[in-house]
């Protein structure tokens, strides 16, 4: 799939500050096609990384040119799985997609990696080759719920993600019974801003964003600091 460089930001909010934003959003914004009844969807991912942990000390070293690997499933479901590399550059992100076949997906975490070798697919080459080059292996769940609004000019995309968890130890990306357990203590969520060139003005004077309140914020090293096996991982 095609992608290209955004601006992303992202904000620690209360759910009262949430509350407010989506009475004002709801009459401008699009709510996302693929909601459920309740405007949201669940998302799981399982996070790659290498013996050294290499993803998460480029993040938290603030390495201006980096990228992870993820798989994503939504509502637990088996129809739709993907493999995403999300690259960052400086201030700009940048995220490739591509759809896995549940038997496939299934190979990838027994080990098997041969599919991706063999893939007419660029993203899934370049997977397999950072595989078997620095030994990624699963790293780390993480689920939580979204609600997303989208708005045409600019390719704006506002979404607020609630209850934050993660497997712990877990990797098991299907297993609907996995344990997991609260990663942000304050009654606070997430939200993420990403647009292209230019942000509407119309949208930035109903999100007022501010800079003492925006933060470099990462699930994966959210959830990370949950499994942390170095000191370092604490920063």
């Amino acid at each position: 799939m095609k992608s290209s460089f955004r601006h992303e930001l992202k904000y620690f909010i209360s759910f009262r500050d949430y509350e407010i934003l989506k009475r004002k959003l709801i009459h401008i914004l699009k709510i996302d096609d693929f909601v459920g009844e309740d405007n949201s969807y669940h998302i799981r991912s399982l996070y790659f990384d290498n013996y050294k942990n290499s993803a998460l000390f480029e993040k938290q070293s603030g390495i201006l040119q980096r990228h992870k690997y993820r798989l994503r499933i939504y509502n637990l479901k088996k129809d739709v799985i993907k493999l995403e590399m999300k690259e960052r550059v400086g201030q700009f992100i940048k995220k490739r997609t591509s759809l896995l076949s549940y038997k496939q997906t299934i190979e990838i975490l027994k080990g098997n990696y041969s599919s991706l070798k063999e893939s007419d697919d660029s993203l899934q080459r370049r997977f397999y080759i950072d595989i078997v080059s620095q030994a990624f292996k699963p790293r780390v769940i993480v689920d939580y719920v979204r609600e997303p609004f989208i708005y045409r000019y600019g390719n704006v995309r506002i979404t607020f993600d609630k209850y934050l968890r993660t497997g712990l130890f877990k990797t098991s990306l299907f297993d609907k019974y996995i344990k997991t357990v609260d990663v942000i203590e304050e009654p606070k969520l997430i939200m993420e801003v990403k647009y292209d060139d230019f942000m509407p003005a119309l949208i930035r004077d109903i999100i007022q964003p501010d800079a003492s309140t925006r933060y470099a914020i990462s699930k994966y090293v959210i959830c990370s600091k949950f499994t942390k096996l170095s000191q370092w991982e604490d920063n």
